[in-house]
């Protein structure tokens, strides 16, 4: 990410306080003070979540757990009609909407604004990507090849490039008629949340989760509370000391937990593909089977983890990926959840005995 902010030559100056006050900033020290970096902060980030309200928008969303927080999409519809606003991202909805419908895989492109450190960052590398039509060598320099051959990662055709040149414009258009108004409100009225999943988070779930982070090339890192999400994260790991991962933000300060169980799901994520991938058939994998492992292994990975390292918490994770899945809880949250999201044993098994491994348990 520092890479790309210098190789653009950006200023920083381009939205509100990540928190709206003193707190952590991007390299993780206290915005008030000199300390050293904090391990793992809590912040929030305005540009993720403009680029995940765009997505929300206009992608239709059927996974069983959401990737954006259920009625979000009519709940910012009914804002803008009675604040009588409208974007250029509602005008230009049904194109941008059919180029998903052509390449689904833009959906991946959720994860871009965690390479950059704010819009306008990310704004200007989209048009250097346009103006080199995806040729790194084009580019001009070291860092700027890096940064428009990420986003051809992305953004491979010629079209996609259109698409994301069109989607950024619409951007523009919703923060400046809406969306920094609203996302600057929230902020205020949310900042005793923000407090308390750091307290909660720092002071207790973390310490007892950095053997396992430790031990998964997760020693260090970012988590960014996000207006938009559900239980669905999105997790970007570009080094050993370089993670970000964007959780769900809870509305009030007693939901606080809300965000553990998101962060647990998306930290023990990255053990599941390979327990999936050795316990699946190529013909598996062709017909996507293997997908929806790996989805339903990351749900049930979180709950095997706290069971080992805060079993307090099994129950309430449960209950909320139950819930967030639109599935019922029943008399036994835990079995539920087995149910609700099933495994083969065999994957099961490996994932629990890789959760063992990596703690130390074996």
């Amino acid at each position: 990410m520092a890479g790309i902010a210098a190789s653009l030559a950006c200023a920083s100056a381009g939205g509100p306080p990540a928190n709206g006050g003193p707190g952590p900033n991007r390299n993780g020290r206290n915005a008030d003070s000199a300390s050293a970096p904090v391990v793992w902060p809590v912040r929030t980030q305005f540009h993720v979540d403009l680029w995940l309200h765009g997505f929300a928008m206009i992608q239709d969303d059927t996974t069983t757990v959401p990737y954006f927080r259920r009625g979000y999409k009519a709940e910012m519809n009914d804002l803008k009609r009675r604040a009588n606003v409208t974007t250029q991202l509602d005008a230009n909805m049904q194109k941008l909407r059919a180029r998903i419908a052509i390449n689904p895989q833009l959906v991946n492109a959720q994860f871009v604004p965690l390479y950059f450190n704010n819009f306008d960052e990310l704004a200007q590398a989209a048009d250097l990507l346009y103006r080199t039509d995806g040729n790194p060598q084009a580019a001009g320099n070291q860092q700027a090849a890096e940064t428009v051959q990420i986003l051809t990662g992305y953004f491979p055709s010629q079209p996609d490039r259109d698409w994301l040149r069109l989607f950024v414009q619409s951007l523009k258009d919703e923060d400046a008629r809406f969306y920094r108004n609203y996302w600057n409100q929230v902020q205020g009225e949310r900042g005793d949340v923000i407090v308390q999943v750091n307290n909660i988070w720092q002071r207790t779930y973390r310490p007892r989760l950095q053997t396992f982070l430790n031990n998964t090339s997760q020693r260090s890192g970012e988590i960014i509370l996000s207006l938009p999400l559900d239980g669905e994260g999105r997790t970007l790991s570009t080094g050993k000391f370089e993670n970000s991962t964007v959780v769900a933000f809870p509305a009030r300060t007693t939901d606080a937990v809300e965000a553990i169980y998101v962060i647990v799901h998306e930290l023990s994520g990255n053990i599941v593909s390979t327990a999936v991938k050795d316990n699946v058939t190529p013909t598996d994998q062709r017909n996507g089977l293997a997908d929806r492992y790996v989805a339903a292994g990351s749900v049930r990975a979180g709950a095997m983890l706290l069971q080992k390292i805060s079993p307090d918490l099994v129950d309430g994770y449960a209950r909320y990926y139950l819930h967030s899945a639109n599935k019922p809880i029943g008399s036994n949250a835990t079995a539920s959840l087995a149910l609700a999201f099933p495994l083969p044993d065999q994957i099961r098994d490996a994932i629990s005995r890789q959760i063992d491994v990596v703690l130390g348990g074996i």
